[in-house]
């Protein structure tokens, strides 16, 4: 499974969640199968979003796409993202 991982500090959670429910970059069209929504517990103004895909070039395009966008929020409802492309290369049910 190919991952991409956004994570950044947010402003607020609601003002952030709403500009990402406007999908500026189209999650379904763009290959996303399926994201999940992460908040620290010690930190509710920092999110991690995990989006998932079946392919490489699905997620390296995506991941170009999301850092067109990111920086015309930047500074305003979020800061500092990071956005990395990651492979899972193990997991096991314990």
């Amino acid at each position: 499974m190919i991952t991409v991982r956004i994570e950044h500090k947010i402003a607020s959670y609601e003002g952030w969640k709403k500009a990402f429910e406007s999908d500026p970059i189209n999650r379904k069209q763009s290959g996303v199968k399926r994201y999940r929504i992460y908040r620290p517990v010690e930190d509710p103004n920092f999110v991690t979003i995990d989006l998932e895909f079946d392919n490489l070039e699905q997620a390296q395009s995506t991941r170009s796409a999301l850092l067109k966008v990111l920086p015309r929020v930047e500074g305003s409802i979020i800061f500092g993202a990071q956005v990395n492309v990651l492979d899972e290369v193990e997991s096991k049910e314990l």
